[in-house]
This record gives structure tokens, C-alpha cells and sequence, in this order.
């Protein structure tokens, strides 16, 4: 896929960065029902892409790479309303300088507050309301066999979990689906749903408006 046109894309950073961050939002919090957005063009032009393995964020330039013109926004913002009530704020953008897969997430309660970073994907960070006062703050949790796929990955805990990981959980999942015959997550519904909600963060940065997201038909 060329991320620098439209015509084969149909989007930048929306499409392969912010549809992750969608996706993560609506299995935490539930549906999101309204949007209020901003997209942005920053850099008008980049290197065209050689070959079918994007190798660009981690190839040296030498400044003699072929560029051509850039349609597709490189940066987006959003205010996001949730079924249940809820509201957040989502970004993604290609121009972070030190950011190399920093997908990370934030979510408060009554109860406490969670925090995420994937480029330190076997840690969670959670701090909870009802601690006692000398001892309030965030607590590092480390993934491993009491936790869901950990005795058939992690023997010990913090022994760390990498993109190979992730993976073979996917492939088994898929699986075991086939062979179970039961439905696995996401599904085709959930992709129909973060289109939809990606159709109205578009027309929103283009109407500078909040706009509510289509209901997925059945």
C-alpha cells in the first residue's frame, strides 16, 4: 500500500494508525457514537516507497530517495463521545520524532486509572482510588502465566511479550474458532464498525463539526 496517496490508501494516518487506537477505545470503553475531529497535511511530500516492505522509518536517508506528493493526512485529533457516556480524546500522527510504536492508552474511573504503552507491552500501569495515602501512584503489573495465554508463553512473569507474541495469540485464536466453531474478536462486524467511525472523523475535520457515527447496518 502507498500511505502517501489517497487513490490507493483512501487514508493516512486515519487508516493505519488511528484505526488501532479506535479499535483499543471501543473494546475498553464500548461503541463510540460521536466524533469531533482535526486532520492535518504537515509534510507535503516524502520518499516514494521502494518495493513491497515499507522500510522508511528505519532506513538511513542519504537525501537521494525519490519523493513524490503527499494527499493523505499525516496527523489527526479528536474528541470522542462513547455509548455508555463516557468521552475521550484520541490522536495518532506520523510525525512524532522518538515515538517509534508508542500506541498508548489512558483510561480513569471512579475507581482508579489505567495506563498502557506498547513499546513496554508486558507492563500495565494501574493506581487505584481506595489506596491509602502513602501510598497513592501508579503500580507496575507484569504480564505472565496468570494471565490469559501466559502458562502456554510466559513461564515467569515480566519475562517480557514482543510483536512474535501477539501474533501466535492471533493465529491460535483463529484456530481454535475453526475448530470450536464459535465466533472470535475482533470480527468483520468490529472492522464495519471502526469504518464507520472513521467515515465520520473524516467528514468532521472536513465540516469542523462534531458529527455522529452511522449505526453498522445488520
Amino acid at each position: 500500500m502507498c500511505i502517501r496517496d489517497r487513490n490507493i490508501a483512501g487514508a493516512g494516518t486515519l487508516g493505519d494508525i488511528g484505526t488501532h487506537i479506535i479499535d483499543l477505545a471501543r473494546y475498553l470503553v464500548g461503541d463510540i457514537t460521536k466524533v469531533c475531529s482535526i486532520m492535518k497535511t504537515w509534510i507535503t511530500e516524502r520518499p516514494i516507497q521502494e518495493g513491497v516492505v515499507d522500510k522508511l522509518g528505519v532506513v538511513r536517508k542519504t537525501g537521494e530517495e525519490r519523493k513524490d506528493k503527499v494527499d493523505v493526512d499525516d496527523e489527526m485529533v479528536m474528541l470522542v463521545q462513547f455509548n455508555n457516556g463516557s468521552i475521550g480524546s484520541l490522536e495518532a500522527t506520523r510525525n512524532a520524532w522518538g515515538r517509534n510504536n508508542y500506541i498508548t492508552l489512558e483510561v480513569h474511573g471512579e475507581k482508579g486509572s489505567l495506563f498502557f504503552n506498547y513499546e513496554r507491552n508486558d507492563e500495565l500501569q494501574v493506581c487505584f482510588a481506595d489506596d491509602p495515602e502513602d501510598q497513592k501512584g501508579f503500580k507496575t503489573i507484569y504480564i505472565g502465566p496468570a494471565h490469559p495465554y501466559g502458562e502456554g508463553l510466559w513461564p515467569i512473569p515480566a519475562l517480557g511479550i514482543g510483536y512474535g507474541e501477539t501474533k501466535i495469540i492471533e493465529c491460535y485464536d483463529f484456530l481454535r474458532g475453526i475448530v470450536d466453531d464459535e465466533p472470535i474478536y475482533p470480527s468483520f462486524e468490529d472492522g464495519y464498525a471502526i469504518a464507520l467511525v472513521c467515515e465520520a472523523i473524516e467528514k468532521s475535520a472536513k465540516e469542523n463539526s462534531w458529527v455522529e457515527v452511522e449505526k453498522p447496518s445488520k
